[in-house]
Formats: C-alpha cells, sequence, structure tokens
C-alpha cells in the first residue's frame, strides 16, 4: 500500500533530518505582482496492508493517549490563519505558524512505527490542522463514538494555556493514540524508552459526544458526528473574471524579436522556474538512506522498494499562468504534466494528490477560478485512471488585495516492474538518434518565453487532447520497459528548444544537432512555444526500427529529429540554422539561474 499526501512545505529540509530522500519538488518563482517563491512537496510512504492503523476509536472504554511533545501556543489558528488576507497587521499573529523539531519527528516517528507493529493500537491519528480538537473528532466521527478527555491532563511548554488553546494549538511532533483497553503500559514504556511523553487524557465513550474537561469542570461537550461530516455546504457566487477574454489576447506580431534565438535561450535557460534546482537540493542530503536511484533534479523521482525489483517514480506539477489564462484547460495540463514526467521515468501512474493554492473565494471570480480548476482536475484524472487519494486547499492567498496565480499543484507516483529500467532526462550516450513522440501543437500563450523575455502573461495556453496524452504515456511505459529509450524529457516550460538544451545541459559534455519543423507562428513559435504531449526520446541507432514499430502501432506522431553528440546545441529550421550555442554556456546558464536569482534578490 502506497501512503502519500502532498502540500505547501519547506524545500527538503525535513528530508535531511528524518532519513527521507528527495523524490523531487516544485518551486514556482512566479506570481502576476511578483509573488514570492511558491514551495510544494509530496511525502509517500509504504506500508504492509495487514499492519494499518486507521483512524479510529474502536470499542468504548479504549483509552485516548496523547503522545510525542509538549503542546505550546505555537500554531494555534493555523488553520484559520492558511484563510485570511495577508496584511501588514499580519506580522502581530506569529503563533499561528508552527515550530517543528525535525530531530523529534524522527523519533516520533520510529516510536509510533514500534508500536503499530506491536498491535496495541486501534487508532492514530497525527495532530494536524485544528490541533487536538480535530484530532479527537474525527476519530470519534468515523467510529460513531464518543471521546472524553481532560486537557488539564496535557503536558504543555507553556504557563496559563487555556482549554481553549490546548484544544486548538498546532504544536508539531504529537499525536493521538488510541489503546486498547489494558494494554495502556505496553504503549508507555516504549516511548519511555524513546524519551517521548505518552499520557493518557481520556476514554472512548458510546455516547457520541466529545466532552471536554479542565479537571473537574465541563468545558465543552458538542456531538462529534456533525462536526465531522455535516458541515455547511457553501454556495458562493461565482463568475468569469471580466478580462478574461482580454488575458488570452495575444499579438504575436507587436513583439519585439530583436534577440536572436540562442541569446534567447540561454535567457529562458537561466530563468529560475526553468534552471536547475540543484543549488537548492544540495543545501541537504537528498540522497539520504540511498534509496533513491535516478540523481536529484534528472527527471521524475524514482524510489527503489527494497527487497523488491520495483521502484516508485515522482513528479510534482503545476503552471500559475496557464491557470491564470485559463484554470480548466490549466488544470488538466498539470495533471497531465505530473503523470507524464512519471511515464517518461517508466512508471505507470497510479495514484494523484493535490496542493490547490488560490486567492479569497469569497471574490466570484477567484470561486470561478477554483470552481474551473477543480473540474478540469476530475476531467483528467478521469481520462488518464489516476485516482486523487486526498491533497488539500491554501485559499485566500492575497497580499493586500493582490491574489496569486491560481496555482494547484499536482503529485503523481508511479509504479515501475523493473527499478533497473528507469530513464531519465539526459542524453546517455553521442550519435544516438533524438526523436520526438507526441502530436500537440505549440503556442505561446502563458509561455515562459512571454513571461521572461517580454514580462507577459497572455494568451490561449496549449490545449491538451487526453486521448493523445494517455496514448503517449503507455507508449512511454512500453519502450521503457522493453528497453528502448536511452533517455525521455517532456516538453514543458520553454518549449522544445529548451527541452533539448535541458537534456545536453546535464551530460558529460554531449550536446545535440537537430532539425526541428517549421510551425504556425513561425521560428519563435516553433523554438520556445509550449505544448502538451510531446516528448523528446534518445534511441540508440539498433534499437529505432522497433520504436518506430511501437510509436505506429499506437498510431501516435513521432519526428525524427536528428543526433546526439558535440559540444554545440545546434538547431536548424529548414535550411537555417536558428540556435547554435557552446555546450559550456548551455551548461552555466541552466546551472547557476537560481543561485543568481537568490543573489540578485538579497543584493
Amino acid at each position: 500500500v502506497f501512503l502519500f499526501d502532498g502540500g505547501v512545505s519547506g524545500i527538503g529540509g525535513y528530508g535531511n533530518c528524518i532519513g527521507i530522500p528527495d523524490i523531487g519538488g516544485q518551486v514556482t518563482f512566479e506570481g502576476p505582482y511578483g509573488g514570492n517563491p511558491l514551495v510544494n512537496a509530496m511525502c509517500v510512504g509504504i506500508a504492509e496492508e495487514d499492519e494499518l492503523v486507521r483512524a479510529k476509536t474502536g470499542e468504548e472504554g479504549n483509552t485516548i493517549l496523547l503522545v510525542g511533545a509538549d503542546t505550546g501556543r505555537d500554531g494555534i489558528h493555523g488553520a484559520t490563519f492558511a484563510s485570511v488576507d495577508l496584511t501588514a497587521e499580519s506580522e502581530e499573529r506569529k503563533t499561528a505558524v508552527q515550530v517543528g523539531n525535525p530531530f523529534l519527528e524522527k523519533v516520533l516517528l520510529e516510536a509510533c512505527l514500534e508500536i503499530a507493529k506491536a498491535g496495541a493500537l486501534v487508532g492514530m491519528q497525527d495532530l494536524g490542522a485544528g490541533g487536538l480538537t480535530s484530532a479527537v473528532i474525527e476519530c470519534a466521527a468515523s467510529s460513531g463514538s464518543g471521546i472524553d478527555i481532560d486537557v488539564a491532563l496535557v503536558p504543555r511548554s507553556e504557563d496559563g494555556m487555556t482549554p481553549y488553546e490546548v484544544m486548538l494549538s498546532e504544536s508539531q511532533e504529537r499525536m493521538l493514540f488510541i489503546v486498547r483497553q489494558g494494554r495502556e503500559a505496553e504503549v508507555e514504556r516504549v516511548f519511555e524508552k524513546w524519551d517521548l511523553h505518552a499520557v493518557r487524557i481520556g476514554q472512548v465513550t458510546g455516547d457520541g459526544l466529545l466532552r471536554v474537561r479542565d479537571g473537574g469542570d465541563v468545558v465543552a461537550e458538542i456531538p462529534n458526528k456533525p462536526l465531522a461530516d455535516e458541515a455547511p455546504l457553501y454556495e458562493r457566487p461565482y463568475h468569469e473574471p471580466s478580462d478574461f477574454k482580454a488575458r488570452q489576447s495575444l499579438d504575436v506580431a507587436a513583439l519585439d524579436l530583436s534577440l536572436s534565438p540562442t541569446d534567447v535561450l540561454l535567457q529562458l535557460l537561466s530563468a529560475p522556474d526553468v534552471a536547475s534546482k540543484r543549488w537548492i537540493y544540495r543545501q541537504y542530503d537528498h540522497m539520504v538512506r540511498t534509496n533513491t536511484i535516478a540523481p536529484a533534479g534528472t527527471g521524475a523521482g524514482v524510489v527503489r522498494l527494497k527487497g523488491t525489483s520495483r521502484a516508485l517514480a515522482f513528479s510534482v506539477d503545476g503552471n500559475g499562468r496557464y491557470c491564470y489564462l485559463d484554470p480548466y484547460q490549466g488544470a488538466m495540463l498539470a495533471v497531465a504534466e505530473s503523470a507524464r514526467n512519471v511515464a517518461c521515468a517508466g512508471g505507470v501512474p497510479i495514484g494523484a494528490t493535490n496542493c490547490l493554492n488560490f486567492g479569497n473565494p469569497e471574490r466570484p471570480e477567484i470561486m470561478w477560478q477554483f470552481a474551473r480548476a477543480v473540474a478540469g482536475i476530475g476531467e483528467a484524472c478521469r481520462a488518464l485512471d489516476i485516482p486523487i487519494t486526498g491533497g488539500n486547499v491554501s485559499l485566500y492567498n492575497e497580499t493586500d488585495g493582490e491574489a496569486i496565480l491560481p496555482t494547484p499543484v499536482i503529485g503523481v507516483v508511479g509504479l515501475l516492474e523493473n527499478s533497473d529500467q528507469k530513464v531519465g532526462r539526459r542524453f546517455q550516450e553521442s550519435d544516438s538518434v533524438v526523436m520526438l513522440l507526441g502530436g500537440s501543437r505549440a503556442s505561446l500563450g502563458g509561455s515562459e518565453y512571454l513571461k521572461v523575455v517580454h514580462g507577459l502573461i497572455c494568451g490561449v495556453p496549449p490545449v491538451l487532447d487526453l486521448k493523445t496524452e494517455c496514448t503517449l504515456q503507455r507508449v512511454l511505459v512500453e519502450l521503457v520497459g522493453a528497453g528502448l529509450l536511452l533517455s525521455a524529457h517532456d516538453c514543458s516550460d520553454g518549449g522544445l528548444a529548451v527541452t533539448l538544451a535541458e537534456c545536453s545541459a546535464d551530460t558529460n559534455g554531449i550536446g545535440c544537432e537537430v532539425a526541428i519543423p517549421t510551425m504556425t507562428g513561425g521560428i519563435i513559435n516553433s523554438l520556445f512555444g509550449e505544448s502538451a504531449s510531446n516528448v523528446v526520446v534518445s534511441v540508440r541507432k539498433k534499437d529505432v526500427s522497433r520504436v518506430i514499430e511501437v510509436v505506429t502501432a499506437a498510431s501516435l506522431p513521432w519526428l525524427t529529429l536528428g543526433r546526439s553528440g558535440g559540444e554545440r546545441v545546434r538547431i536548424s529550421i529548414g535550411d537555417e540554422d536558428v540556435v547554435d550555442a557552446p555546450l559550456d554556456e548551455v551548461a552555466q546558464a541552466w546551472s547557476t539561474g537560481v543561485s543568481r536569482y537568490f543573489e540578485d534578490s538579497a543584493a
């Protein structure tokens, strides 16, 4: 069983401290008004199905234990703070932010796993949003039972906390245990060994009520079921933004095209949304526990399943520009790209999670973005047969009334039957045949080119054909599984030219010499227009005929572009060489873009 969830998080720091290998993530350095970076991460776990512990209470009389760290005032109203407009006065609400301790988290995880294997638990629930309140209500409601707890028994890190603060604190590194009657001491001994609290704070009851005591006084008494399962359903008004059609207007003829295509390519490779994220992931141990078998930054993350020949592939993707211009299409493109990256590694996409980042839904145009994006995610997941296992929503992301770009971020996990056959984006050999698989038309709408070179977010984003996308992903998995591909990299930010350059930039000096077709919109669109359902692959010459056979049988369009090799990135259109850049310049632009971004920001 694969267990995973996604959300807004830090960039991998916890991975170094609690033994989680880096499986990839997303950093978005953009916003319609120069907003802050948006960071998303996905965490995946593996469990034996018969050892799963769920959030339930079991029968009346079972004991409620609070385990882990002390409870403090950090994180109070953290859940609701995520749904407020940020202003200059927001600084006064520092207690809404949780203070994590990753070393303590690692110890807590180990203790929880030890107890889970011992069979002493009926249920277990982490204390996340809403703290103790949400945890006890969710467990009780799922079992149709009640819970009676005494907050006076909760260990605290601060004096003078009220029952209200104890119940709503979101202090980190805490878990709620429901322990079988008579096995409480067993759990307490394990936590004593790990030098953690395991405190009995109440019992399961049969009356369906959440009863909160403070010593001898009952301070709250309310039914569990309505709180968990009968929340009010909002019917918020929503409508298309008044400038929606204007956003999709793009006059290519009015653009300044004086920059040479080679200079544009180097500029795009330096843009932080495109450039290597090595500056970030080299700041922590991204290869911890040696489970990661695809080097970070070379494509989808791939992690071995020890004891088997299998591996898991992961990708996290989203594009706020596309969703700003068309939230339905943009959300579908996010699902497709994340799944496509997994398929490029050779994994069959089997599940997805999401983090939906939007502005204030009380504004009808923002609610429209949200509703359309959710509909788009659903459409794409159904077509690609990828279930959404969970996720989270982050709303009210606005500063002084200006919203972030609507950014649904999709994490996808895929399964490789043979971990030895995983594929990355790098060209592996000189003189291999470079091919383009797929058939979507390129578009400058919402492109990295428009944003970086012209400072524009406008136009119509790429059109996604879900049938073609399904076929492409199935063919990729088949080709990788048969050992027919040396590399695979999907065309996304920056278009075909950037895709080819990225395949060369992070290699041992393997450039490429290719000829690409002229597309509607001329040279710039052919080079830097973005598309869905297109993947650049490299193939040994002896395997080309077999690749063509598989692709043709699937009725999937394909093109031979050229060859890998040499010390330059050369791209021609027709008889004209339009891009010719030394490989060391390409690699320098791509590898240092993020570090230079932060250096310039600091200056």
